[in-house]
């Protein structure tokens, strides 16, 4: 066999010899189109475009859209929650809250008592805004031309990886640690 056409285990401890996993053939593990990066990253350029049109009429973008779910689960919310939530770095999530800031969606006050905490509230043209993004959801469900179970399916297997993600680099860290 050539390196390019070795029979590479699924999972670690599963080679397909040993009849612990079912037999996959000859499977190139640089091939682009059998990495999962790929499929994730052209999946999320994908159904991020689709959602593009929805939101423009909002004067929106997609990184705006989810703060703007964030909060109009809960509001106020501190920026250390919102990114946390969101898993942005605070030097990514400072100018999306300066954009909506500017476009009346939202304000950004320091906290009475602790004045390095930053509250992010909505302003009433923000809290407005949620009746018409109540129509993107069922949009999306349409244009994607998907059943709800598939997507919530998606949803969880999606989840999943996330979660599997942060614990290799969990354990990335943890290794690098002396």
């Amino acid at each position: 066999m050539t390196p390019s056409t070795q029979r590479v285990p699924d999972r670690p401890g599963t080679d397909p010899d040993e009849g612990t996993a079912p037999d996959l053939g000859e499977v190139d593990p640089l091939a682009l189109e059998n990495q999962v990066c790929f499929a994730l990253a052209v999946a999320a350029r994908t159904v991020i475009s689709v959602y593009k049109p929805l939101l423009e009429p909002m004067n929106l973008t997609h990184p705006q859209y989810l703060v703007m779910l964030a909060l109009w689960q809960q509001a106020p919310r501190t920026v250390t929650e919102l990114g946390r939530l969101l898993d942005l770095d605070p030097g990514t999530l400072s100018p999306l809250l300066k954009r909506l800031e500017a476009a009346g969606y939202l304000t950004r006050e320091r906290q009475p008592g602790n004045e390095r905490a930053l509250a992010v509230g909505l302003t009433p043209a923000g809290a407005a805004l949620r009746q018409q993004a109540e129509r993107i959801p069922p949009a999306i469900v349409e244009r994607l031309d998907m059943e709800l179970p598939e997507l919530r399916a998606l949803h969880g297997a999606l989840t999943e990886v996330i979660a599997a993600a942060r614990r290799a680099q969990a354990d990335q860290v943890g290794a690098a640690r002396p």
